[in-house]
């Protein structure tokens, strides 16, 4: 057996609680520009494998002079124990552009209260991020094909693709 996990080891056992108790949730600092006038603003966002959907703070949006823009229908939130959500329905969303280790996107966010930022499945999903759940660090190394980074990469692909294929077709001639 390993001398480091026996139970009957006091380092053993602290190494064990160490492991089996990784961090529970995972914020990031990230980079915020109004799509109206591009000015900058920076904020910590929260990660939650929880929530279905990206939400913003309406009074960071308040403070931060974001354009606010109704919902054709208020959306109705519920707390993980089915409970309504104290900040009743969602009736406005937010579009940012979103920075983050080099990735750049535009985003829509649904203004609630409470947490300045949350980014939930739907950006999980699309962006698949490495959390290193021990230490916090999260890297974005890969996209789904829905990502905008993603798809101006592509974008930029088939660009080159046809130019080469004009110029291959001038040789020709």
């Amino acid at each position: 057996m390993n001398k480091g996990l026996e139970l009957n080891n006091t380092k053993g056992v602290r190494d064990l609680k160490h492991i089996l108790q990784p961090l529970k949730e995972v914020w990031i600092n990230m980079g915020r520009k109004k799509v109206n006038n591009h000015e900058g603003v920076s904020v910590k966002a929260l990660l939650d494998s929880r929530a279905i959907g990206m939400f913003v703070d309406k009074k960071f949006v308040e403070k931060n002079g974001f354009k606010l823009e109704k919902l054709e229908r208020p959306v109705r939130i519920r707390n993980m124990d089915g409970t309504e959500n104290s900040g009743g329905l969602v009736t406005y969303e937010i579009e940012m552009n979103m920075y983050y280790q080099g990735h750049v996107e535009r985003i829509k966010l649904d203004v609630l209260e409470r947490t300045e930022v949350i980014l939930g499945i739907p950006w999980l999903v699309v962006h698949n991020p490495e959390i290193n759940w021990e230490t916090g660090e999260v890297k974005i190394t890969r996209y789904l094909a829905l990502c905008g980074k993603n798809r101006e990469k592509k974008e930029k692909q088939k660009l080159e693709k046809e130019k080469r294929e004009q110029e291959e077709k001038k040789a020709i001639r």
